[in-house]
C-alpha cells in the first residue's frame, strides 16, 4: 500500500471508532471497548478483502464474514454504515426499541450480516460450516470470522479449530482480537489461554502473529492468507490490539468492556477522535 493508502484507511478506522461512539452513547450501553480494538481489522477487512456488493447483500458467491464476538456489534454496524450497507445516521438507533440495529448483530434484519451471533464459540463454528460449504461447491469463496480472546475459554471454540484443520478449510480466515482483556478481568488471570501462537500451530493451523492495529501488518497479513491457499491449512491471526483504542480514558480499561459513554464522556471520546481524524486528513493532504 502506498502512504496515501493507509492514510485513507485509518481515517476510515476513525469514522467507525466515532460510529461506535455514537452508537454506544444513544443506546446507553453496548460494548465500546472491544469494538474500538476491532475496528482496524474490520475496516481493512471491508475496504481491501472482501469480495461484497452493498446493492446485492445476499450475493451467493460473496464472500463470508461472521463476527464471533457478538458483542463488538458497534464495530461491524460501523464499517457496515461506512462501506455503504445502511445509512451512518442508523447507528444512533442501536438497541433502541423497534430498531433493526439490534444488541447482536441479526442476519434476518441487517443487510450484510452473513450470521446472527452472540452465544460466544458459536459463530466460528458456524463460519467453519459455510467454509467447508463452499469449498464442497468449489464456489472460490473465503470465509472469515472474528473472536475475543476472552471467547476462546468457550470449548466450542476448540472443537470448532479441529473440525478446521480436519477438513483443510484453507478457504478460512480466523482472527482473534487478543486485547488481553475480558469481561471479568484480564484474559491471563480468568483462564489464560497461552501460548495461543502454539497451540494454533499444534492445531494445525498457518498462524500468523501481527499488529492487529496496524493497516502495514494487516496487510502482509492478509497476503499470506492469499497464499495459504491450497496448502490444506486453516489460517490464524493472533492480532495484538489494545482495547478502547483511540479513546484515551477506555484504552485498556476493563470497566469498558461492556457500558455506554455519558453525555461527558461522549464528548470527551468525540472530540479526541475528531483530533485524530483531522491530523490524519492534514497529513493526507500533503
Amino acid at each position: 500500500m502506498t502512504k496515501a493508502e493507509v492514510l485513507q484507511l485509518k481515517m476510515t478506522a476513525t469514522r467507525v471508532r466515532m460510529g461506535v461512539i455514537e452508537a454506544t452513547h444513544s443506546a446507553k450501553s453496548g460494548h465500546p471497548g472491544g469494538s474500538l480494538s476491532a475496528a482496524d481489522v474490520l475496516t481493512y477487512l471491508y475496504f481491501k478483502v472482501l469480495n461484497v456488493d452493498t446493492e446485492n447483500p445476499q450475493d451467493p458467491t460473496r464472500d463470508r464474514f461472521v463476527l464471533s464476538k457478538g458483542h463488538a456489534a458497534p464495530a461491524l454496524y460501523s464499517v457496515l454504515a461506512e462501506r455503504g450497507f445502511f445509512p451512518v445516521q442508523d447507528l444512533t438507533t442501536l438497541r433502541h426499541d423497534g430498531s433493526y440495529l439490534e444488541g447482536h448483530p441479526n442476519m434476518n434484519t441487517v443487510p450484510g450480516v452473513d450470521m446472527s451471533t452472540g452465544s460466544l464459540g458459536q459463530g466460528v463454528s458456524a463460519a467453519c460450516g459455510m467454509a467447508l460449504a463452499a469449498r464442497l461447491q468449489g464456489a472460490g469463496v473465503n470465509v472469515y470470522t472474528l473472536l475475543g480472546d476472552g471467547e476462546l475459554n468457550e470449548g466450542e471454540c476448540w472443537e470448532a479449530f479441529m473440525l478446521a484443520s480436519h477438513y483443510k478449510l484453507d478457504n478460512l480466515c480466523i482472527m482473534v482480537d487478543v486485547n488481553n482483556l475480558q469481561i471479568d478481568g484480564a484474559t491471563g488471570d480468568v483462564m489464560s489461554t497461552e501460548p495461543l501462537d502454539q497451540k494454533m500451530d499444534a492445531f494445525g493451523f498457518n498462524t500468523i502473529v501481527c499488529n492487529g492495529n496496524s493497516m502495514t501488518e494487516l496487510e502482509q497479513a492478509f497476503v499470506l492468507f492469499e497464499r495459504a491457499h491450497g496448502s490444506g491449512k486453516p489460517t490464524c491471526f493472533l492480532l495484538h490490539t489494545t482495547k478502547g483504542l483511540g479513546v484515551s480514558y477506555m484504552e485498556n480499561a476493563v470497566d469498558w468492556h461492556g457500558k455506554g459513554p455519558n453525555d461527558d464522556e461522549y464528548d470527551k471520546a468525540m472530540a479526541e477522535l475528531r483530533q485524530t481524524y483531522d491530523l490524519l486528513e492534514k497529513e493526507a493532504q500533503r
